[in-house]
């Protein structure tokens, strides 16, 4: 079979390695990373300078990822303060990964009747009713406090220059631009973002010194807090908790409180006080000697780790890499896990509990791979039945077949299409006898918008044997601004359902966290850290993470080359995120986005087997990963070239 779609653009001097199962060189875009004593990883190079600058000041890899994550966080990197941070951590002391669950919480009001009442199916997609409690500064201070060892005033340091004024990216200074009419909405966002009120162009140029006073004030409180406390002889575990109490109880919190009021918010101060982040035992699953770790059932991650039980069931290497058969497989199988992930995940510590062992069994996934038409796509895939496996009657049989009824994947042909991301840097590339095609495909980018909606990732990684995988998200652009805070209000809620039909485990209850699809990574081999991975990119998250892992396991692609690779997604499930109807969410049964470069062979074998193709230039993530060579004692970084991800290394 042809391998175009194997080729990469090639900047001169990069470095080239043997993919073994091809038995031909695979060029990379961006060079790989290479260290002896630390890697950070982010979405943005200036967020990963920070990380570099708390490493070099003796800092391990949990500072220097708190670093990151203040950064991205100022530097809205689809993400802001108000948002949620989720995140995995090898302990090299102890030896054991440690989960993160820095979510927040449905607010007091935020009920099925408050939001039926209004008109909608789903939660909104924007503004302050789409919003959580704030996680990510709990969920900073939490990291910092417990597994840190500098203190707040050194995390934060490289966050509050960049609010006291940076020089603003083109990405995110264009996204202000597009979003600004919903910016207008709300006073307190339209004050930070529009600094060119009435011109043409109202957002900053990219360039641009981008000034957020209000944002600098509410971080050197957090430092004087901190401050305050050590200079009271508190230890340092105290006075970085000092700071998140004046965050979440003291005088942030009520002009947080405040500001959301203002425009329609739920959150209440009681909200706040009330909310903490939550440290958990992660699930794993071992494939192939290797411990794959993923954070609970409250993520879609568990997605990923059934999606790798159901592939121990088939030879992919036989396969081939991107072969039709090996595509059609990786969609059957995500299929299948994504299914029940639309049903059974949920928030933990709220009743219904997922069963989640009989989930992640090797027999349930025997018995599932065995359902699979190895030469047609099932487009009525359905939740499976676990509860036997784990020695339980299954309580939701008659919602599962009032629900199969009810609602029948939408398979509507969508051919064609280039992903939203993709308009500018293939535009060019079109003949006009594709006008109508382009046309149809950009009518669809709401959909593809939803499906692919971004956040960051945070990797980092020491000498000592600190690893970090983190995939903080929420208050993207364009965002609702809390009063004078600066800071931007999650955008979660919408991950709610309201129906238990679609999801009993995961209906809105005010106190309860939504089901998300952040999903960071871990994997072990020998009881020592292997891969540290994560991507963006909404439900395609677990979707890109299996088939980076994959790509390194079976294949022998080295980070870089596995974070650059083509990868397929499905459409074939229910969107987390975006529309407030039915059909805006509903599964697309069939639908497969492939690589440009797939070779007609391939596509036509795909289509005769019920795929409806659609096509984008670059579907790898993107990915950032840290790969430990275990043989060398050293690390690999993996930065995709699907964004402005950016790592260093020493």
């Amino acid at each position: 079979m042809k391998r175009r779609y194997m080729l990469f653009t090639v900047l001169a001097g990069i470095m080239t390695a043997l993919l073994p199962v091809q038995s031909r060189a695979q060029r990379t875009e961006k060079p790989p990373l290479h260290g002896k004593h630390w890697m950070a990883i982010t979405g943005k190079p200036l967020a990963a300078t920070a990380g570099a600058q708390l490493f070099q000041q003796g800092g391990n890899a949990v500072d220097a990822a708190c670093a990151m994550l203040a950064a991205t966080c100022t530097m809205w990197d689809v993400l802001s303060w108000g948002g949620e941070t989720q995140a995995l951590i090898y302990h090299p002391k102890l030896k054991k990964v440690i989960a993160i669950n820095a979510l927040g919480v449905a607010p007091t009001g935020a009920t099925v009747d408050f939001f039926r009442s209004k008109g909608y199916e789903f939660p909104p997609e924007y503004g302050p009713l789409a919003a959580v409690t704030p996680g990510t500064p709990g969920g900073l201070c939490y990291m910092l406090a417990q597994y840190g060892t500098k203190s707040l005033a050194e995390i934060l340091a490289p966050a509050i220059g960049m609010a006291a004024g940076y020089p603003i990216d083109a990405q995110t200074a264009n996204s202000i631009e597009r979003g600004k009419a919903r910016i207008k909405e709300w006073p307190y966002s339209k004050k930070v973002f529009l600094v060119h009120e009435g011109r043409e162009r109202e957002a900053p140029e990219a360039g641009e010194i981008f000034v957020q006073q209000d944002l600098h004030r509410t971080l050197t409180k957090l430092v004087e807090a901190e401050k305050k406390a050590l200079a009271a002889g508190k230890d340092r575990k105290t006075a970085i908790m000092a700071a998140y109490d004046r965050f979440y109880k003291g005088d942030i919190a009520d002009e947080f409180v405040r500001g959301s009021k203002e425009q329609g918010g739920l959150i209440t101060k009681a909200d706040l006080a009330n909310w903490k982040p939550i440290e958990e035992e992660p699930l794993h699953v071992n494939y192939k000697g290797i411990d794959v770790y993923k954070l609970q059932e409250w993520t879609q991650g568990p997605a990923m780790l059934q999606s790798l039980q159901l592939l121990k069931n088939f030879d992919l290497k036989a396969m081939g890499y991107n072969s039709a058969p090996y595509i059609h497989t990786l969609y059957q199988v995500m299929n299948l896990a994504f299914a029940d992930r639309d049903f059974y995940y949920g928030d933990p510590y709220f009743k219904p509990i997922a069963p989640i062992r009989g989930l992640l069994s090797d027999s349930y996934a025997k018995a599932r791979a065995a359902t699979i038409d190895p030469a047609h796509n099932n487009p009525q895939v359905l939740p499976g039945d676990p509860y036997p496996y784990e020695g339980k009657q299954n309580p939701f049989t008659g919602l599962l077949g009032e629900r199969s009824k009810k609602f029948t994947p939408n398979t509507e042909s969508h051919k064609d299409f280039v992903p939203k991301h993709d308009v500018s840097s293939t535009s060019s590339l079109l003949s006009l006898s594709d006008t109508a095609r382009w046309a149809s495909g950009i009518r669809d980018s709401v959909y593809m918008d939803r499906l692919l909606r971004g956040t960051t990732s945070v990797e980092a990684a020491d000498a000592e044997g600190w690893v970090v995988s983190i995939t903080p998200s929420g208050g993207w652009l364009p965002a609702c601004i809390a009063g004078n805070t600066g800071v931007g209000m999650s955008q979660r809620l919408q991950s709610f359902v309201l129906d238990s039909l679609i999801n009993p485990f995961n209906v809105v209850t005010p106190g309860k966290r939504p089901r998300v699809t952040l999903t960071p990574s871990l994997a072990l081999k020998g009881g020592k850290p292997y891969l540290s991975f994560a991507v963006q990119g909404g439900d395609t998250q677990d979707q890109n993470l299996l088939q980076f892992f994959l790509n390194t396991v079976e294949f022998g692609m080295t980070p870089q080359q596995a974070s650059e690779a083509p990868n397929i997604n499905s459409n074939q499930l229910w969107l987390s995120l975006g529309g407030t109807k039915l059909d805006d969410r509903k599964p697309r049964a069939g639908s497969l986005l492939l690589d440009k470069r797939t070779s007609p062979e391939v596509v036509e074998k795909l289509q005769k087997m019920g795929y409806s193709i659609q096509f984008g230039e670059r579907n790898s993530g993107p990915i950032n990963a840290i790969y430990f060579d275990q043989q060398h004692g050293t690390l690999w970084g993996g930065s995709s070239n699907n964004g402005e991800d950016y790592g260093i290394g020493w």
